[in-house]
């Protein structure tokens, strides 16, 4: 194997492909980026559970392939001066690096017992712009769980059915629902790593390129222009989120994004990173005050809002409150309460592309 490539190129792919790397394993190969020339030059993360492939444009002198440990093979190639590298396997999957003036040996693996990702065969299949999907995920990655016992909760839910395509996460405290609508009239139900989501977030752009996805068997791939994104699916029925979004509520508001999460990031300084406390909400007619009381000092701050309902006292995590008003766009949002110990529900006024749920906090003292 030889070939010449742009060293920017070089280190673009293997930013994206070491994502699937595995750090540490007792099989060294899957410490390793996969390079094949052929057409062109095809670079391979696989760690099972979340695969990458990206291609690259290269001049081709001589077919083969071979495997590098990734962590030495990024740090080279990143520090490579901005010119075309080349790269060529000789005697017993020895690498030869050149750059101008730099020059390097490392050892390799024979890339023929490296695990390459499995082909799609299965016409279920959508498109979409990246720019929806990646605000898909961004709007519903926070709310996925952590809790391993609770398997299920550590994934988000892709469905697409009736034209549109819905995001799904909670981890138990708080939920979050976004759909887009979609050209492709099909119907599946999915569900996703969050942990795998991230590494999609990071890797899609904001561009209407388009992103085809596709599912087969127990995988999930992810096809842009030069990059294939293989992930697991978990395996078990997703919670009837439906179920947990209350049909009446008591007090409805109105309030600026932008004010309320401000509002709250202050109020949020005087708790420690040890202990969170809760922050009071109290609606009095057409105002909204904050207040937070914890073993630092105190915090209180009022906004104006449009109220629709009742008066009401109410306590909430401010960090839940907090990452669901940063995922959101709009200007003014509606928020609606149940009760005093329901949870609350976060909407656009006038659509519905996104809800949030967040449970309550009981508060010692309401008065």
């Amino acid at each position: 194997m030889k070939v010449t490539v742009l060293k920017q190129d070089l280190l673009d792919a293997i930013n994206i492909v070491q994502k699937a790397v595995m750090p540490k394993s007792t099989t060294p190969i899957l410490e390793g980026i996969y390079m094949e020339a052929n057409e062109n030059l095809k670079l391979i993360g696989n760690s099972f559970e979340l695969g990458i492939q990206y291609t690259v444009d290269a001049q081709i002198e001589q077919t083969g392939s071979v495997v590098l440990n990734a962590r030495i093979f990024g740090e080279i190639v990143k520090r490579l001066p901005d010119a075309p590298v080349s790269i060529e396997v000789i005697e017993n999957n020895k690498v030869r690096i050149e750059c101008i003036n730099s020059f390097f040996e490392i050892f390799g693996i024979d890339g023929e017992n490296y695990p390459l990702l499995p082909e799609d065969d299965n016409d279920l299949q959508l498109t979409l712009p990246q720019a929806t999907l990646k605000d898909l995920i961004r709007q519903t990655i926070f709310s996925v769980g952590s809790d391993e016992n609770r398997k299920i909760m550590t994934g988000a839910l892709m469905q697409a059915e009736n034209s549109e395509i819905k995001m799904v996460t909670l981890d138990g405290f708080r939920m979050a629902v976004c759909r887009a609508v979609i050209k492709d009239n099909v119907e599946f139900k999915v569900i996703i790593p969050g942990k795998n989501m991230n590494e999609i977030l990071r890797i899609l752009d904001t561009s209407d390129n388009p992103v085809k996805i596709s599912l087969s068997g127990n995988t999930v791939s992810f096809v842009l222009e030069n990059c294939r994104i293989v992930s697991n699916v978990l395996d078990g029925e997703f919670m009837n989120y439906k179920s947990y979004i209350p049909s009446q509520f008591e007090t409805v508001i109105e309030i600026n994004t932008r004010d309320f999460t401000e509002s709250l990031e202050r109020a949020s300084l005087i708790s420690s990173d040890v202990k969170r406390y809760p922050v009071r909400l109290q609606i009095e007619e057409d105002t909204l005050t904050i207040h937070s009381v914890t073993d630092i000092g105190v915090s209180k701050e009022t906004l104006r809002i449009e109220n629709k309902g009742s008066d009401l006292i109410i306590g909430f995590n401010p960090k839940y409150l907090i990452d669901a008003l940063k995922s959101i766009s709009d200007e003014t949002v509606k928020i609606s309460f149940s009760s005093s110990i329901g949870p609350c529900i976060i909407t656009a006024i006038d659509n519905e592309d996104y809800l949030y749920l967040i449970l309550p906090v009981r508060l010692a003292n309401t008065r």
